[in-house]
């Protein structure tokens, strides 16, 4: 765990003008009016017996609690917001605006802060697409508000 890398890292979003096109970054991927930086990784559990996807989870949400920290010293309390009621609409059909669609499909909840300067929101929250991937600890910065 690197907090200090990890501000670091959302700190340069935060100033870093938004990608004209959605795709790769260097931290993570982007596209108009937003960033999504792979602070940290997490290997498979396709050979695990299920004890090592449950630790490494809690240790993956103890590092957002911990990062989540820095960022409350920093702006205040987040709101606590669930995504699962946007990807349910997104599954509906209806228009999920980037970062909030992608973000849906695979991060149940977000700890989501506006700061005022820059004004942007600021989601931190832990990403798993299934049981066998790995766990991602992943930081959204956008101009797009939460749906």
């Amino acid at each position: 765990m690197d907090i200090t890398h990890w501000l670091a890292t959302i700190d340069l979003l935060c100033a870093r003008d938004f990608p004209a096109e959605h795709g790769r970054t260097d931290v993570g991927t982007g596209g108009p009016g937003y960033h999504i930086a792979e602070l940290q990784t997490s290997g498979d559990f396709w050979e695990d017996d299920g004890t090592e996807r449950e630790e490494t989870e809690a240790q993956y949400e103890c590092d957002r609690d911990g990062l989540g920290e820095r960022l409350t010293e920093r702006w205040g309390a987040p709101d606590v917001i669930s995504l699962e009621s946007t990807f349910e609409r997104a599954q509906d059909g209806e228009d999920i605006p980037e970062p909030w669609a992608s973000l849906s499909s695979h991060v149940p909840n977000v700890q989501l802060w506006r700061p005022p300067e820059p004004g942007r929101w600021i989601a931190l929250g832990v990403s798993q697409w299934d049981k066998e991937l790995p766990f991602q600890l992943l930081a959204a910065v956008t101009e797009i508000d939460p749906p």
